[in-house]
C-alpha cells in the first residue's frame, strides 16, 4: 500500500475476488486488509478497483458499511454473442501461439453460438474461451501422440487379445466358435491398424516440418517486437540508432513474412482434399468445437451439423420402426423437433409440449422412448417420473425439492435435479391425470417461459426439452366412438369436453398439440407381433439359439393377443404365457441346447416347437379356447 502511495497515483491497484479482504487477517485484534484500505481510499491516496460476484458482495461487503460507501458499485454485465466473438477474434493469436495450432474464424463463431445455446450453466465470454482453448489442446495432444483413432484400435486388440487366451485354454465347442471370430475380428482389426498407422507417419512428415517452422516464426517473431520495442525507446530518448539494428530489424521483418507465407501454405494444403479425413488436423474448425460441446453435454455431435437435415427428414420413418400406427402422433412430434432445429420454434420456450390422450397400451410411453433414442441416441435420456406418485398435495414439493428447515432440502427436486443433470431429454410426466391440482401450477411456468426454480434458488432450464404428458382421461369415450363407427372429429369433441373438465383452462391453453392416439386394428397388431418375436429372437441369440417364428404362428399369436380394448399389451401376455413359458421349461431339461436352432409354428390353434437339425417336435402346446 505505501509503494502505490508514494507512486504518486501512476498506479492502480486491482483486488481479484474483492470480498475477501473482509476479515482477512484479523486475528486477535489485529487489523483486517479492509481497514488497512480504508484510510487511503478515503484520503484519495488510492486508485482501487475490485471485482467479485453480487452473491459475494452481499454476503460480505455490504456487512461491512465503511467499506461498502468508499466503493462506487459498477455492474458487468454478461457480454452478447457479438461481443464474446470480437473477444475471441482478440485471443485468437494467443492460443495459436500457446498451442501451435491454426484457429478458423468459424470455429470461434460456432464456439460463441454454441456455448450460448447449449451450455445454458455458465456465462460468456468464459465457457466460449474454454471452448476454443479444449479443441485447441485436443488437436496439440494428437500432434504430439497417437491418434484417438489409433489408439481406440489398439486397446480393442488388447482385449481381444486377452480374450483369445482364456478362450485357447477350453475344449468345448462353443468356445472354439468364439475363438475363431476373436480371431478374423483380430486380423481385420490389425489390417486396418496398419492402413492408419501408415497414414498417420505420412501426415507425421509433414506435420513434423510445419512445427518447426511454427516454432521457428514464433522466435522470429519475439526477436523482431523486442528489437522494434528497443529502437522506439532510443528514438523517443534521443539516442542515436545504428544503421546496423536498422538492417538487422528488416531482415528479421522479410524472415517473419516469409515463414507466415509458409505457414499458411501448408495450412491451405489439406483444405485440397476435403473427403479424405486426415488423422493429424492442424486447424480448429466449427467441427472440433461441435465435438467439444458434445463431450461436454451429453448431445451427440452429428445432430448439430450438416447430417442431421438428412436425418430429420425421415424421422417418421424411424419413429414407425418402434411405433406401429398413430400416424397423427407421430407426424406432430416429428414437425414439433424439426420447428425447433430449423429455429422456428420461440427459444424460451421447451422444444415441444403435447398430451398424449388414448386407451392404454396403443403406444403413448413407447413413442416417448423412440423419440428419445433418435433425438439422444438413448432411450434412456427420458426423465420419467409417475404422476400416481404425486397424488397429495404434500408430494408437490418433491417435484421441485422441499423448503428450508424441511427434511430432503438438501437432495433437490425429481424433475429439477433431473432435468438440471441431463438438460437435454424427453421429459415424459406418466399418467397425468392422477397428479394433484398443485402439480398444474408448477408446470405453468416450464410450458410457457422453458424455465423452473428449485428449492436453491438455481433456474433450470426446460428450452432443450420435449414435454410429454399421457392419459387415459376420455379413452373409454374413444373405445366407445370406435367401436360404434365414428370419426375423428367427433373423438376429438369428446376427448376436448373430457379435458375441460379434468384440467385447468391456464393448463391447456399453454400445450402445444393434444394428440388422441387411435385403437389399434387387427392389421397394425399383426405389425407389432413381428416386434415383439424379434425382440424374443434377440434374447434366445444371447444364449447361442437361433429362433424362426413361422407367419402361421405370428399370425395365431395376433389372433389370441387381440383385445381393442388392452391394445398391444395382451399380446406380450400371450408370448410368455404361449411361448417362454414351455421354452424356459425346456431350456432348463436340456431338450434346446445351446448353438441349436429352434422354429415356432402353428397349426389348429396349436403352437408347435421344432430343432431345426433334428425336425423333432420338442413341444406341442394346446390351444386357447
Amino acid at each position: 500500500l505505501r509503494e502505490i502511495q508514494d507512486a504518486g497515483g501512476n498506479v492502480v491497484l486491482f483486488i481479484d475476488e474483492l470480498h475477501t479482504v473482509v476479515g482477512a487477517g484479523a486475528a486477535e485484534g489485529a487489523a483486517d486488509a479492509a481497514n488497512l484500505l480504508k484510510p487511503a481510499l478515503a484520503r484519495g491516496e488510492l486508485r482501487c478497483i475490485g471485482a467479485t460476484t453480487l452473491d459475494e458482495y452481499r454476503k460480505h461487503v455490504e456487512k461491512d458499511k465503511a467499506l461498502e460507501r468508499r466503493f462506487q458499485p459498477v455492474f458487468v454485465g454478461e457480454p452478447s454473442v457479438e461481443d464474446t466473438i470480437t473477444i475471441l477474434r482478440g485471443l485468437k493469436s494467443k492460443y495459436e501461439a500457446h498451442h501451435g495450432v491454426k484457429i478458423k474464424d468459424s470455429a470461434l463463431v460456432s464456439a460463441a453460438r454454441l456455448s450460448q445455446r447449449y451450455i445454458t450453466d455458465r456465462f460468456l465470454p468464459d465457457k466460449a474461451i474454454d471452448l476454443v482453448d479444449e479443441a485447441a489442446s485436443r488437436i496439440a495432444m494428437e500432434l504430439e501422440s497417437v491418434p484417438t483413432d489409433i489408439d481406440e484400435v489398439q486397446r480393442r486388440l488388447r482385449q481381444l487379445e486377452l480374450a483369445a487366451r482364456q478362450l485357447a485354454e477350453e475344449t468345448d465347442e462353443t468356445a472354439q466358435e468364439r475363438l475363431a471370430d476373436i480371431e478374423d475380428e483380430m486380423e481385420s482389426l490389425n489390417q486396418k491398424l496398419a492402413n492408419l498407422r501408415e497414414q498417420w507417419e505420412a501426415e507425421k512428415l509433414g506435420v513434423g516440418d510445419i512445427q518447426k517452422v511454427r516454432q521457428e516464426a514464433e522466435r522470429v517473431e519475439l526477436e523482431y517486437t523486442q528489437l522494434d520495442a528497443a529502437i522506439k525507446e532510443k528514438q523517443s530518448t534521443g539516442y542515436p540508432v545504428g544503421e546496423a539494428d536498422y538492417q538487422k530489424l528488416y531482415e528479421l521483418d522479410v524472415q517473419r513474412r516469409k515463414l507466415a507465407q509458409r505457414i499458411e501454405a501448408e495450412a491451405d494444403a489439406p483444405a485440397a482434399q476435403p473427403s479424405e479425413r486426415r488423422l493429424l488436423r492442424q486447424e480448429v474448425t466449427d467441427d472440433e468445437i461441435a465435438e467439444v460441446v458434445s463431450a461436454w453435454t451429453g448431445i451427440p455431435v452429428s445432430r448439430m451439423l450438416e447430417t442431421e437435415r438428412a436425418k430429420l427428414l425421415v424421422m417418421e420413418e424411424r419413429l414407425h420402426q418402434r411405433v406401429v400406427g398413430q400416424d397423427e402422433a407421430v407426424e406432430a412430434v416429428s414437425n414439433a423437433v424439426r420447428r425447433s432445429r430449423s429455429g422456428l420454434q420461440d427459444p424460451n420456450r421447451p422444444i415441444g409440449s403435447f398430451i398424449f390422450l388414448g386407451p392404454t397400451g396403443v403406444g403413448k410411453t413407447e413413442l416417448c422412448k423412440a423419440l428419445a433414442e433418435i433425438m439422444f441416441d438413448d432411450e434412456h435420456a427420458m426423465v420419467r417420473l409417475d404422476m400416481s406418485e404425486f397424488m397429495e398435495k404434500h408430494t408437490v414439493s418433491r417435484l421441485i425439492g422441499a423448503p428450508p428447515g424441511y427434511v430432503g432440502y438438501e437432495e433437490g427436486g425429481k424433475l429439477t435435479e433431473a432435468v438440471r443433470r441431463r438438460p437435454y431429454s424427453v421429459v415424459l410426466l406418466d399418467e397425468i391425470e392422477k397428479a394433484h391440482r398443485d402439480v398444474f401450477n408448477i408446470l405453468l411456468q416450464v410450458l410457457d417461459d422453458g424455465r423452473l426454480t428449485d428449492n436453491h434458488g438455481h433456474t433450470i432450464d426446460f428450452t432443450n426439452t420435449i414435454i410429454v404428458m399421457t392419459s387415459n382421461v376420455g379413452s373409454q369415450m374413444i373405445q366407445q366412438i370406435s367401436e360404434a363407427g365414428g370419426d375423428e372429429q367427433e373423438m376429438r369433441a369428446a376427448v376436448k369436453e373430457s379435458l375441460q373438465a379434468r384440467f385447468l383452462p391456464e393448463f391447456l391453453n399453454r400445450i402445444d398439440e393434444t394428440i388422441v392416439f387411435q385403437p389399434l386394428a387387427r392389421d397394425q397388431i399383426r405389425a407389432i407381433v413381428e416386434i415383439q418375436t424379434r425382440h424374443l429372437a434377440r434374447q434366445l441369440e444371447e444364449q447361442g439359439i437361433t429362433l424362426h417364428v413361422t407367419p402361421a404362428a405370428q399370425d395365431e399369436i395376433a389372433s389370441e393377443g387381440y383385445d381393442p380394448s388392452y391394445g398391444a399389451r395382451p399380446l406380450k401376455r400371450v408370448i410368455q404365457q404361449r411361448l417362454q413359458n414351455p421354452l424356459a421349461t425346456e431350456i432348463l431339461k436340456g431338450n434346446i441346447a445351446e448353438g441349436g436352432a429352434l422354429t415356432i409354428d402353428a397349426q389348429e390353434g396349436e403352437f408347435i416347437f421344432k430343432t431345426s437339425t433334428t425336425s423333432e417336435t420338442v413341444i406341442e402346446t394346446a390351444g386357447v379356447s
